[in-house]
């Protein structure tokens, strides 16, 4: 029961839509029978329960944005009063020519919401594209949030993961196991716990999902963009160690959960983490994908999110054009 996709051949087959007839979609979040509740119990590895219904149709109007930001700034010291302050809104310039139309084109294709975020890390040009004032479920990126409040946490105690947390940081990324988030969410003190890490790593438009429902986090693709530089670049409050350790393991991801992101890709060196989400109230998919690509030469980072897809084959499609087009339109190539 999982999504699989090669990632230069771009071959998808659904998840979550395998599951045996008369064999009911248990999600972590809950959802027994249709019946939204407390964790009970998992079948389909990324799924969780939606929650109160959203309306995931409605789709704001794209707007584009474009900045070359000044010099990385000094690192900050992590200590538990560090915060790292919000990147510095993109100036409003559309890119030109050709890479912006193909980006419209695949953002237009979406019959419900998308967002994207990318930045270069050699030129320090980035782009934000979609709908504005959109809030957007993170399904399972949300696990690589929990896994960066964990590092956090445990550097302002002056400790390290423990050997039982290290075994579920592996299969809560590698696998994306919804028990071993479950577990890792309690330990860093649930959503107040993620709520007051994020405002210290400077994600301003995510909050944590209520009552255990971490799948129901709602964020969007700057703010995502943000944990990831917490992940990839030295302006972090997470230590060299936290991020190499994070990276192995976004490295390592199973293969069939290595689609997304990794469409912009050049040479098929890239790190990623996926979440996908059916909502109980209209059946229509969360589909998200974020990382780290190298694209003939440069490193970027990609967030993109989406909603209101009719199936995980459609979303997965929507992401991997978006993020292809998004890079091209940065990197210029």
């Amino acid at each position: 029961m999982s999504i699989r996709s090669v990632s230069r051949a771009r071959v998808l087959v659904p998840v979550g839509l395998l599951v045996a007839a008369g064999t009911a979609v248990a999600a972590l979040q809950g959802q027994s029978g249709g019946v939204e509740g407390r964790p009970q119990m998992s079948v389909v590895a990324d799924s969780t329960s939606s929650g109160p219904p959203t309306t995931a149709r409605v789709t704001a109007p794209p707007t584009a944005q474009v900045t070359t930001p000044p010099a990385v700034a000094p690192t900050p010291t992590a200590t538990p009063t560090s915060v790292v302050p919000p990147a510095t809104a993109p100036s409003p310039t559309a890119p030109a020519g050709a890479p912006d139309a193909a980006l419209r084109n695949a953002v237009d294709r979406a019959e419900g919401a998308v967002s994207v975020a990318v930045t270069d890390l050699g030129t320090g040009q980035s782009l934000s594209y979609g709908g504005t004032g959109h809030d957007f479920a993170t399904a399972s990126i949300v696990k690589l949030d929990i896994l960066a409040a964990l590092l956090l946490r445990t550097q302002d105690l002056g400790t390290t993961p423990t050997a039982e947390q290290r075994d579920l940081a592996t299969t809560m990324i590698e696998n994306s196991d919804n028990d071993s988030a479950t577990g890792l969410w309690d330990e860093i003190g649930a959503d107040t716990g993620l709520d007051a890490a994020n405002a210290r790593f400077g994600l301003t438009s995510t909050t944590a999902g209520q009552d255990g429902y971490w799948g129901l986090t709602s964020t969007t693709a700057d703010d995502q963009l943000r944990l990831l530089r917490q992940v990839f670049t030295e302006n972090s409050l997470l230590t060299p160690t936290s991020r190499g350790y994070v990276q192995e393991l976004l490295d390592q991801v199973e293969e069939d959960q290595r689609w997304g992101v990794g469409a912009a890709a050049a040479d098929g060196d890239y790190a990623v983490k996926n979440g996908w989400l059916p909502r109980d109230s209209d059946g229509l998919w969360v589909i998200n994908s974020i990382g780290r690509v190298e694209r003939d030469g440069h490193e970027l980072l990609i967030a993109v999110v989406s909603d209101g897809n009719p199936t995980d084959t459609d979303g997965m499609r929507l992401v991997e054009s978006v993020a292809l087009a998004a890079a091209v339109a940065v990197a210029g190539t």
